[in-house]
């Protein structure tokens, strides 16, 4: 059974840190692209940031230079870093395993069940 389980959300004044973990199960992690997304109410998933196979990241232009995506393949865990948070960085985050391409664009095909961050002003 493939489980991606996401931890770390919360509550933080703007300005501060937090960091994401996301565990995964039942896949072979350390072959897979990951990537991290957000979502608010009302609008679409939004990719935060993205790390390939072969170490190559990309990150929104909103979270350059604050968010750090990582992995520790020993563990089958995924991070985000996130510092210097902002009101707007309020959303769901959710971790992403095995990027492939399709007519409609790249998708993932495991996904976490999200977690809340939300950061006051």
């Amino acid at each position: 059974q493939v489980q991606l389980v996401e931890s770390g959300g919360g509550l933080v004044q703007n300005g501060g840190s937090l960091r994401l973990s996301c565990a995964a199960s039942g896949i072979p992690f350390s072959i897979y692209s990951i990537a991290w997304y957000r979502q608010v109410p009302g609008k679409q998933r939004e990719l935060v940031a993205a790390l390939d196979r072969g170490g190559i990241t990309n990150y929104a232009d909103s979270v350059k230079g604050r968010f750090t995506i990582s992995r520790d393949n020993n563990k089958n865990t995924m991070y985000l870093q996130m510092n210097s948070l902002k009101p707007e960085d309020t959303a769901v985050y959710y971790c992403a395993a095995n990027r492939r391409l399709t007519a409609s664009g790249p998708t993932y095909d495991y996904w976490g069940q999200g977690t809340q961050v939300t950061v006051s002003s």
